[in-house]
C-alpha cells in the first residue's frame, strides 16, 4: 500500500493531476489486477447478503416508491437494461434507476455489511450500481467482480483516511467516488475518464448528516442509493468527455478546505500500488442483526445477560461504557429525545442503542420486523426499561474503536447493570459474534442461512435455489446470465401504487 498525503493547495500552486487524490483513485481503478480467489469468494458472499436483505424489504413503502420511480425509466433502445429486485427478470430499466431502486431495497433494513474506521460506511452499497451497469451493458461476471472489488477498495481507503462525521457530512460522500471508481474498473475506462467521474461524484454526493439525526426518515435508506445513481450519471458524463470541478479534494474552495478540516488539514489515504492485489473487502464485516453496526455486539451481550438478570423490573439503571462514536451516534450522547420516544420511526429506533438493548434484554433475540413494531416499542415495560439505559464515552473503548491492530479494534462496550437488590452485574463484549474475530464468525454457510431466513415466505424455494446457483458462479457468469442476479417473489409486488411526477 502507498500512503498519499491530501492537503489543500492554493490555485496558484497548480497541483498537477498525478498528485491529486482523485487521480490516484482513478489510477487504482484503471489498473487491471487479477482478483485473488478469497476476495472473489467474499464478493459472492456479499452479493448473496445484499439479495437476502433486499428481498425482506420489498413491500416496505420506501422500497415500493423507489421501484415505482424506476419502472418509469425503461432501458434505452439497443441496451440490455438492468433488473429490479421484486420484478420479473424481463422487466428492464435504465441503470441509474435500477441502482436507485435496488440500492434502497438493500439499504432499507440496515442489515448488510459495514466498515468502521475514521468514518462509517456500508461498502455493500457499491454493489447495486455496479451490477446495474454490468447488466445494462451486457458484461460478464469477471468484469463485475473486478468492479465490485475496486468499489470496496476505494471506499475502505477513504473511510480509513478521512473523517466526515466530525464535520456533519454524511458518509455517502465517500460512496459516490468509490462507485465511480468501481464503474471505471468494470468498464475498463482510462485514468482520465475515471478521474473526472470521481470528482463529479464527490461534488454531487456531499450532503449533511441530518439524514441520521433527529427524526430519522426513509432518506437514510435513500441516501446511498442516491449516491450510486449519481455516480452512474457522473461516469456517463465523463465518458462523453465532460469534466469536473478540479481538484475536488485539494482545491482552495474545495471539499477539504471548506467542508472538512480546513486550509491547514492533512489527511493520509492509503491505496494499493500498481499490480497490488485488492483485498480491502476482507476487512469488512456483515450484520447478524438488522440494526446499526455499533449495536451488533451489544445485542449479542444483551441476549446473554437477560437470563442472568432475572426480574428486569428490579433494574434501577444500565450504563453502557463505550466509544465516542457509539455514544454520540446511537447513544444518549447524541442528545436526541427521539432516541427515547416510543413513537419514533423505525429508522430512529435502529439508531437508538438504549431501545435496542432494552428489547434484546427482554426478548433474548432481535428480529428485523418484530423488534421494531410500533406496538413493541410502545410496551410499557419496555419504555420503562429503555429510559433507564444511558451511554457514556470511555477513553479505552474509543481507543480500541480506532485501533489499527484488528485484534485490538472493538465496537462493543462494558455494561453495568444496577439493581435495587444485590451487587451490580458487569459484563463486556468487544466485537459481535458474527465478526471475523467473534464467537461465531460468518462464513459461506452463515451467509446462506441468513439469505434463506430472510427470503422465506417471500421467495419460493425454487427461486432461492435458482438465484444461489447463479450467485456462486459469479466470476464465471456469461453476459446473458448476469440478469439472473435478482429475485422475483412468489407474489410480485404491484407497481404504480405510489404517484409522483414520473
Amino acid at each position: 500500500m502507498i500512503d498519499h498525503e491530501v492537503r489543500v493547495h492554493r490555485s496558484a500552486e497548480r497541483l498537477e493531476r498525478p498528485d491529486q487524490l482523485a487521480w490516484k483513485i482513478a489510477a487504482v481503478a484503471a489498473d487491471s489486477v487479477e482478483v485473488v480467489p478469497e476476495v472473489a469468494e467474499m464478493v459472492i458472499n456479499r452479493v448473496i447478503d445484499n439479495a437476502g436483505v433486499a428481498a425482506a424489504s420489498l413491500r416496505r413503502p420506501p422500497v415500493a416508491a423507489a421501484r415505482d420511480q424506476a419502472v418509469r425509466h425503461p432501458a434505452a433502445p439497443g441496451r440490455v437494461g438492468s433488473t429490479v429486485f421484486g420484478l420479473p427478470r424481463e422487466v428492464r430499466v435504465s441503470p441509474e434507476w435500477a441502482a436507485w431502486a435496488n440500492g434502497v431495497a438493500v439499504r432499507e433494513l440496515d442489515f448488510h455489511d459495514t466498515f468502521l474506521a475514521a468514518d462509517y460506511s456500508h461498502p455493500g452499497d457499491n454493489i447495486p450500481p455496479i451490477l446495474a451497469a454490468a447488466q445494462h451493458l451486457g458484461l460478464g461476471g469477471r468484469d463485475l467482480v473486478r468492479g465490485i472489488v475496486t468499489g470496496y477498495e476505494i471506499q475502505v481507503a477513504l473511510v480509513r483516511g478521512i473523517c466526515l462525521h466530525q464535520h456533519r457530512i454524511d458518509h455517502i460522500a465517500h460512496l459516490g467516488p468509490s462507485v465511480a471508481a468501481g464503474l471505471g474498473s468494470l468498464l475498463g475506462l482510462s485514468t482520465e475518464v475515471v478521474y473526472q467521474a470521481v470528482q463529479q461524484a464527490l461534488h454531487t454526493t456531499t450532503t449533511t448528516r441530518q439524514s441520521r439525526k433527529g427524526q430519522i426518515s426513509s432518506w437514510k435508506a435513500y441516501a446511498p442509493a442516491f449516491a450510486g445513481k449519481l455516480a452512474v450519471e457522473a461516469v456517463d458524463r465523463a465518458m462523453r468527455g465532460q469534466g469536473a470541478p478540479s481538484p475536488a479534494y485539494e482545491g482552495e474552495d474545495g471539499f477539504v478546505a471548506w467542508l472538512l478540516d480546513g486550509p491547514g488539514a492533512r489527511y493520509v489515504v492509503s491505496l494499493p500500488g500498481s499490480g497490488e492485489a485488492r483485498r480491502a473487502i476482507l476487512d469488512t464485516y456483515t450484520k447478524e442483526h438488522s440494526a446499526e453496526y455499533q449495536s451488533q455486539a451489544l445485542i449479542d451481550l444483551a441476549r446473554r445477560l437477560g437470563p442472568r438478570l432475572g426480574d428486569l423490573s428490579r433494574i434501577r439503571k444500565i450504563t453502557i461504557h463505550t466509544s465516542h462514536h457509539t455514544h454520540q451516534v446511537i447513544g444518549s450522547g447524541a442528545g436526541d429525545p427521539e432516541k427515547y420516544s416510543p413513537t419514533a420511526s423505525r429508522e430512529t429506533l435502529d439508531h437508538s442503542i438504549p431501545y435496542i438493548v432494552a428489547v434484546a434484554l427482554q426478548d433474548g433475540d432481535w428480529h428485523h420486523e418484530r423488534s421494531y413494531a410500533p406496538q413493541r416499542a410502545a410496551r410499557p415495560d419496555t419504555v420503562a426499561l429503555w429510559r433507564k439505559i444511558v451511554t457514556v464515552e470511555d477513553e479505552e473503548w474509543t481507543r480500541r474503536y480506532h485501533a489499527a491492530d484488528p485484534a485490538e479494534k472493538a465496537f462493543g462496550g462494558r455494561v453495568v447493570v444496577e439493581r435495587d437488590d444485590g451487587d451490580p452485574v458487569i459484563d463486556e463484549i468487544a466485537v459481535a459474534d458474527a465478526h471475523p474475530l467473534g464467537a461465531r464468525p460468518f462464513g459461506r454457510a452463515e451467509y446462506l442461512a441468513k439469505f434463506r431466513r430472510l427470503t422465506e415466505g417471500v421467495v419460493s424455494a425454487e427461486e432461492q435455489d435458482r438465484f444461489l446457483d447463479v450467485a456462486v458462479r459469479l466470476p464465471e457468469l456469461a453476459p446473458d446470465e448476469l440478469g439472473g442476479l435478482t429475485l422475483v417473489p412468489e407474489r410480485p409486488p404491484a407497481t404504480g401504487e405510489t404517484a409522483g411526477i414520473f
